[in-house]
């Protein structure tokens, strides 16, 4: 597999250098960071008895930090949820979508938090959430000089290299797809990275394009005027927060909760701040 730093100088190395000091703040965020009294963070252990382990992924979605603000609409959504449960969470802020995928599948986490929508391969292996807001996935690719794209349809990615998230289920989308156009497109997934490191990839000309989540690239785009996102890979899907098959009690809990607070005023100021 490529290595994403291989060859990398002046305006890349200050990129990566970047998003690497962002997560370095938001775990310190997470540490010191005023949020209900049940919510702590832990690095890279079990936490046992009563508490929910909970995997939050990175992004501007899910837990992000806005300035000196630490937010996102999952990472709110879950302190209120748990308030309203009265669950003790601890969370473990990831970037890579597989090894976090593979901790929640060893009952290192009970739930995992990411720009994960809702498809049929992985309702086979976890238990969604309800719905906590919708999504679609959209290409990444950067326009030349004059403001065009290469890709301007689906049907334009044929014989194409497109970049995701190692073990996303965009993965299946993008195969679908191809059956769909009736030629290949050529997948590479990356293990080591996450949604708006691969929209980067793209922007500095690593990669020659990325499917990500249309709201975590509209968050991150307009710091990437040459970045195009206009073109629409999925209709628009259900975004759930996703548990093991084994902990159905903790699913019906949260799904209880959820029920609840998405009637409520709060969700809809939630969705006023983040999703509008």
């Amino acid at each position: 597999m490529k290595t994403p730093l291989k060859g990398f100088t002046g305006k890349r190395i200050s990129l990566y250098v970047a998003l690497l000091l962002g997560v370095m703040v938001l775990m310190l965020s997470l540490r010191t960071c005023s949020v209900p009294r049940s919510v702590a963070y832990s690095g890279d252990r079990k936490s046992g008895g009563d508490t929910i382990d909970v995997a939050i992924e990175y992004s501007p979605m899910s837990v992000y930090t806005y300035g000196d603000t630490l937010g996102g609409f999952n990472f709110d959504l879950m302190n209120h949820v748990a308030a309203q449960a009265g669950y003790a969470v601890k969370y473990h802020p990831v970037v890579s979508l597989e090894k976090s995928v593979a901790g929640l599948e060893d009952g290192m986490y009970d739930i995992l938090i990411a720009d994960v929508p809702m498809t049929l391969d992985f309702q086979d292996r976890f238990v969604y959430s309800d719905p906590v807001y919708l999504d679609k996935q959209v290409l990444v690719q950067r326009k030349d000089s004059l403001g065009r794209v290469e890709i301007v349809s689906q049907l334009d990615l044929a014989r194409q290299e497109v970049w995701v998230v190692a073990n996303s289920p965009v993965v299946s989308r993008l195969k679908n797809l191809s059956a769909e156009i009736g030629d290949t497109i050529y997948v590479k997934q990356d293990n080591h990275y996450g949604a708006e490191q691969l929209l980067i990839m793209t922007a500095v000309g690593d990669i020659p394009r990325a499917v990500v989540n249309e709201k975590s690239a509209r968050a991150i785009a307009d710091d990437y005027p040459d970045v195009d996102i206009s073109t629409a890979i999925s209709f628009t899907q259900f975004q759930s927060w996703i548990m093991r098959k084994d902990n159905v009690e903790l699913a019906d809990s949260i799904n209880a909760v959820l029920k609840r607070i998405k009637q409520t005023d709060y969700y809809k100021a939630l969705e006023s701040k983040y999703l509008q």
